[in-house]
């Protein structure tokens, strides 16, 4: 099913910067596409379905995992969050570098099916500037931010087990360039 494509798997706590630094990443490589998870959380008025998330049901989610149309799911904070298999096996065919922006328990699913995955995990400088980007954020509650606060943790601790690379978000452009420099050196992480 793999062409000449690229899997490389992007992770990190809620806040961290995961999605700017995806998007700087496509943007300075050629032939790159982040592929977009399909969720049952909520829109926010800001969110474009399709373009941000693919927004879906409860029921339609379960239908997509009883037919196999996921290449990895799982529940996070409430939500159901999954990576639609068709498009990512699509961009892979055309050679293209698919970023899979997902967390710790996705990653590992995805890593079973292309054990070749490139897999990165963003970590913030400190965990009061965690605090403070996702204050800035302004998308959830004081409750659910304490939640992901509290997650990130977890999700840190698990990562020094999964993922070879951890690139520090201090600086947005030296993050970027890190996320780059690995990418480019074609090093798989089997």
């Amino acid at each position: 099913m793999q062409g000449n494509g690229k899997v490389v798997i992007v992770s990190g706590p809620s806040g961290v910067g995961k999605s700017t630094i995806c998007k700087e990443v496509v943007k300075r490589l050629n032939n790159a596409y982040i592929s977009i998870s399909a969720t049952t959380r909520p829109r926010s008025p800001s969110e474009v379905d399709g373009n941000d998330y693919w927004f879906l049901s409860e029921e339609e989610f379960q239908q997509r995992i009883d037919d196999g149309l996921l290449l990895e799911y799982a529940e996070v904070f409430g939500h159901l969050y999954g990576t639609p298999r068709d498009t990512v096996d699509e961009a892979l065919r055309s050679g293209k570098t698919v970023i899979l922006e997902i967390d710790v328990q996705g990653a590992k699913q995805a890593k079973t099916v292309f054990p070749d995955a490139v897999m990165i995990f963003i970590l913030p400088p400190s965990p009061k500037t965690l605090e403070e980007r996702m204050n800035h954020r302004g998308r959830e509650g004081a409750d659910a931010a304490e939640e992901r606060l509290n997650g990130a943790d977890t999700e840190i601790a698990a990562a020094w087990q999964y993922y070879k690379r951890m690139v520090i978000n201090d600086d947005l452009q030296q993050a970027v360039n890190e996320c780059v420099q690995i990418i480019e050196s074609n090093e798989s992480e089997s």
